[in-house]
């Protein structure tokens, strides 16, 4: 038995310092998927406290079938998912790092740290954060754990109960989606480089 499982045993049967010995390993990576979902230090706090005391209080229902990180990681994501969808009812929208790939087709790498071009940056995080909004809750939460959490395929395949084919085809129309909805926006331009890849793709139909 690995010395995560004998601190789960020992989690499971009361022990706090066990516990607390196990959330310590995954505190950071917790906060970070939180932070780079909500954009906000005290919202990723909250959450990852609120992360905690699920996994406390639910601890005896984690059988193993998983990692206990993907079984965080899971807990996460919807409470993540469930901050996005209240903050888009309240008219506000959740925060995504401005370097993850779905906004990929509107950076030009070679106009990085221009003046200009971190108000242009500035400017995509805002509409990120509305297009994110606009998503199903099936494509926000698959772009959350492999673009901003940077879990691998099969990791998000396991944490959301899918096969791996199923999350690659789910994330390619979650990306699509929010893509269009980024150009139809109308406020920010493809990158030179995505531009020249659109026109391959053109020469190619």
């Amino acid at each position: 038995m690995t010395g995560e499982k004998v601190l789960i045993a020992r989690a499971k049967k009361g022990e706090i310092a066990a516990f607390e010995s196990l959330m310590t390993a995954y505190e950071n990576r917790i906060y970070s998927l939180a932070l780079r979902s909500t954009g906000s230090e005290q919202d990723a706090a909250d959450i990852t406290q609120e992360v905690f005391l699920r996994a406390w209080k639910n601890l005896d229902s984690f059988r193993g079938d998983s990692s206990l990180s993907t079984w965080l990681y899971r807990v996460t994501s919807n409470l993540c998912v469930d901050f996005a969808r209240k903050k888009a009812a309240e008219g506000m929208s959740p925060s995504i790092d401005d370097e993850e790939s779905p906004a990929a087709d509107f950076v030009d790498p070679s106009r990085m740290g221009q003046p200009e071009a971190a108000a242009e940056n500035s400017e995509l995080r805002e509409e990120l954060h509305f297009a994110l909004a606009q998503l199903s809750e099936e494509h926000r939460r698959v772009i959350l754990l492999r673009d901003v959490a940077g879990m691998t395929y099969t990791d998000v395949a396991r944490t959301l109960g899918l096969e791996v084919g199923t999350v690659k085809s789910r994330l390619a129309r979650a990306r699509a989606s929010l893509r269009k909805i980024l150009l139809e926006r109308g406020n920010i331009s493809l990158s030179a480089s995505s531009k020249q890849a659109e026109g391959r793709r053109a020469d190619h139909e």
